[in-house]
């Protein structure tokens, strides 16, 4: 008989914390979808934008240096800055193309 009694307090605190749990899954399922959802579609529409860069898009750097594409070379794109003069940055350090809004970071 004991031992029924104790599996039955054992379910009912079970239940009791599932409760008190609830509110905080709630919470987190919230600031999942408020945070990290729309951080993943600006991830994915920065990738497709570096992988379909080409000669003569006019971009931004994340430095704020604007310039025009003259070469994509696997990681590495060519910038001409200026006549006679052209770096070399990686793919990654394209904020976006000129002319386009640039939307600060979660972290900013």
């Amino acid at each position: 008989m004991s031992h029924l009694l104790a599996q039955a307090a054992g379910q009912g605190s079970m239940g009791q914390f599932l409760v008190q749990m609830a509110p905080m899954l709630l919470i987190f399922a919230i600031f999942y979808f408020i945070w990290f959802v729309p951080i993943r579609k600006k991830q994915k529409a920065h990738d497709e934008l570096l992988k379909t860069l080409k000669k003569g898009d006019k971009v931004v750097t994340n430095g704020g240096i604007y310039g025009e594409v003259s070469k994509v070379e696997g990681e590495l794109v060519v910038l001409k800055l200026a006549d006679n003069v052209k770096v070399r940055i990686a793919k990654q350090g394209i904020a976006g193309l000129e002319g386009t809004p640039i939307e600060k970071g979660a972290g900013s």
